[in-house]
């Protein structure tokens, strides 16, 4: 049986946490930022965690990212 591969284009966007929980990066802050208040860029800047209904969908692509 081959080994279990990591779906590349989710090692990017996603970052597993020491706890074992993901954090996921917001949409819009890649350009176009000076059309964008600065509280909006503040508000875009952090990387939540997940809810545990999306983190269920996710487990099998991030199967051995670490």
């Amino acid at each position: 049986m081959p080994k279990m591969k990591t779906h590349s284009s989710l090692k990017g966007r996603f970052k597993i946490t020491g706890s074992g929980k993901v954090r996921r990066y917001k949409a819009g802050r890649n350009h176009l930022l000076s059309g964008k208040s600065k509280s909006a860029k503040r508000v875009l800047a952090g990387s939540p965690v997940m809810y545990s209904g999306d983190v269920k969908r996710l487990k099998q692509g991030l199967s051995n990212l670490k």
